[in-house]
C-alpha cells in the first residue's frame, strides 16, 4: 500500500490563518465553522502580542491534557469518515470527483476496527487516486499534541482571536526536529479560553525523508472540530485546496473530510 507519507513534503510557503467573521455557533455547540470567503492573512513571523491572562505554560499542559482526555474519548466513539476529492478544469470542463465512506468502530472485544461501507471512485483526470489513498487521507492523525509528543515541538504564543462565538488563544507549532520517516504537524492551532480544547488547526505533516514521492496537491490542511455530547471537542471537519498544472492551465483540486454519526461504542470487555 503506497502510504500518505509521501504525499506530505515539507515546503515552504508561509502559514495562513482565516480570521474573516464565522456564523455563531451558539451555546458553545460545534462544529466551528469554516467562514466563507473569510479573508486570508499571514501570520506575523515576530507577533508582538500581550501575554495572555494565565501563564502560556499553564494553558500549553492544559490543552497536551486536553488532547490526551479527548484522543482516549475518541476511542470510546463509533463513527464514520466521509472523504471527497474534487476537480474542477481550468477550462471550465465538468469536474470530476471521487469519494468513500468508511465507518470506525469498536467491537465488543475492545478492538477498534474499520471499513468502507460505500464508495464511488469517479474516474479523475488529473490527480491518480485509488481506494487506498482515500483510505490514507482518512487515517490523518487527529490529536498529535498529547503530552507524550509535547516534547517533540516547539510550541509559540502568538495571540488571542474571536472564532464563532468562543475567544482562542493561538500557538504556532513546529517540529523541534524533523523525523526521518514519521509525520508531524507543523501550523497553527486554536484552543478555546475556557475548556483548553484545540479547536481549530491549520498546517501540515513535515518528515525529513519522503520516500517514492507521489505527486499530490494536497499539503496545507485546515481542521475544525465540534462539540458531541455536549461537552467533548472531536473532529467534524477537514479541507484542503490547491492546484495542478494542465495543459489548460491550473486545475484546482478539493479534498472535503467529515467525521458524523459520533456513537458511544459498546464498553470493552472486563479483564
Amino acid at each position: 500500500m503506497r502510504g500518505a507519507t509521501r504525499w506530505f513534503a515539507v515546503v515552504g510557503a508561509a502559514l495562513l490563518f482565516a480570521a474573516g467573521p464565522c456564523p455563531a455557533q451558539g451555546s458553545r455547540q460545534g462544529p466551528v465553522r469554516r467562514p466563507p470567503g473569510s479573508e486570508v492573512k499571514r501570520i506575523p513571523m515576530e507577533p508582538e502580542v500581550e501575554p495572555p491572562p494565565i501563564p502560556v505554560e499553564e494553558i500549553v499542559k492544559r490543552f497536551t491534557e486536553k488532547e490526551d482526555e479527548l484522543k482516549r474519548i475518541q476511542d470510546g466513539y463509533n463513527f464514520q469518515i466521509s472523504v471527497r476529492v474534487q476537480e474542477f478544469p481550468a477550462d471550465g470542463s465538468a469536474s470530476a470527483e471521487t469519494q468513500m465512506t468508511s465507518a470506525t468502530y469498536r467491537k465488543a472485544d475492545g478492538q477498534r476496527y474499520g471499513r468502507v461501507i460505500s464508495e464511488n471512485l469517479g474516474q479523475m483526470r488529473f490527480t491518480d487516486l485509488f481506494r487506498e489513498d482515500l483510505q490514507e487521507l482518512a487515517a490523518l492523525p487527529m490529536f498529535v499534541l498529547t503530552t507524550d509528543q509535547l516534547p517533540r515541538y516547539e510550541i509559540t504564543y502568538a495571540g488571542r482571536q474571536p472564532l464563532d462565538e468562543l475567544t482562542t488563544y493561538i500557538f504556532r507549532v513546529r517540529p523541534k526536529r524533523l523525523e526521518r520517516r514519521e509525520r508531524q504537524f507543523e501550523g497553527v492551532i486554536w484552543v478555546d479560553d475556557r475548556d483548553f480544547a484545540i479547536v481549530k488547526s491549520y498546517g501540515k505533516w513535515v518528515a525529513e525523508i519522503i520516500p517514492e514521492a507521489k505527486v499530490m496537491p494536497f499539503q496545507m490542511f485546515e481542521m475544525y472540530r465540534q462539540v458531541v455530547d455536549d461537552k467533548y471537542w472531536l473532529p467534524a471537519y477537514v479541507r484542503s485546496e490547491d492546484s495542478v498544472t494542465t495543459q489548460a492551465g491550473e486545475a484546482r483540486v478539493r479534498l472535503t473530510m467529515r467525521y458524523t454519526d459520533y456513537k458511544a461504542a459498546p464498553p470493552p470487555p472486563k479483564q
